[in-house]
């Protein structure tokens, strides 16, 4: 069995430990390796991380040294930070990740915004989240529209685990119903709702290979795998969303690079939808499809 190296015997400073954890990250071609690295040591003693630098030199105990080449290893084998910090901020919300659940991505806050334009900012509105993980969408959407009512669901017994969780702590538990299920399946059949959002599974499974250690290996494939296309889960939403829709409802879903055509096709092909519009991302690529129904 291949013996974990521990830090050199010298490093018993924050100042020290951050040298180390920063070339260890470097060397496994970790490109937000200064970063990580006071995040993880930040969290392994507990505190913030500005005091990393005004109170570097100080002695750190045998005990606080191993905690934290405990996460620097785990991380320099490229388990994702969040998952290591146990936490992510979305929407300005903390909630709690782990590898059940997908780390929610800056991205996915454009379709919560999307959501927030269309939805009545004091009025009674019938949300469904599709395939919620960790409960990002729903929660941050619970937080933003006091009076909108939402059911979240998910095929992982463990995602809603966590979303459940996460809901519970921003103190959301009452509103957000959870159901374990398949995409429309796991929906009243009598529902229908003024929204549909989901961020689907949407990477081919060929990207997937190709994807880095941290998504490829640690984040769950359920949550990232589209079929050979990545279109597989976005078929299923655009085609049997406007049956859950009330009349000029939307299904706003998240979309991968190179994916508008086939998905503005996917919607135009299904006949039931009057407005199709398109939202880049921060780096100009169509990110957010939002599909309105007929009125």
């Amino acid at each position: 069995m291949t013996q974990r190296p521990a830090p050199p015997d010298e490093a018993t400073s924050a100042h020290a430990l951050l040298f180390w954890a920063v070339q260890l990250f470097e060397s496994k071609g970790i490109e937000t390796a200064r970063l990580d690295a006071e995040l993880l040591l930040a969290h392994a003693l507990g505190w913030r991380r500005l005091e990393l630098y005004a109170r570097g030199d100080e002695a750190l105990s045998p005990d606080a040294c191993g905690r934290f080449a405990e996460l620097a290893h785990a991380r320099g084998e490229r388990v994702p930070a969040k998952y290591l910090l146990g936490e992510a901020e979305f929407f300005s919300l903390p909630l709690a990740v782990d590898s059940r659940v997908l780390v929610p991505r800056p991205e996915t806050e454009l379709l919560v915004e999307r959501a927030l334009e269309l939805l009545p900012e004091d009025g009674p509105a019938p949300v469904a989240d599709l395939g919620t993980g960790s409960g990002a969408i729903a929660i941050a959407v619970g937080a933003q529209r006091a009076a909108a009512s939402i059911v979240a669901t998910d095929v992982s017994p463990d995602a809603l685990e966590v979303a459940r969780a996460n809901a519970e702590r921003h103190g959301l538990g009452g509103r957000i119903e959870f159901r374990l299920g398949d995409w429309f399946a796991a929906l009243d059949p009598r529902a229908r709702f003024d929204a549909i959002l989901s961020n689907p599974p949407y990477v081919a499974t060929a990207d997937l290979e190709a994807a880095m250690p941290e998504v490829r290996e640690h984040e769950p494939r359920l949550a990232l795998e589209g079929g050979p296309d990545g279109l597989a889960c976005l078929r299923r939403l655009v085609a049997g969303g406007a049956s859950w829709l009330r009349p000029g409802g939307w299904l706003i879903v998240e979309i991968g690079a190179g994916q508008r055509p086939a998905v503005e096709a996917l919607a135009e092909a299904a006949g039931t939808y009057e407005t199709i519009d398109v939202k880049p991302d921060y780096q100009g690529m169509p990110r957010v499809v939002s599909m309105q129904t007929d009125r």
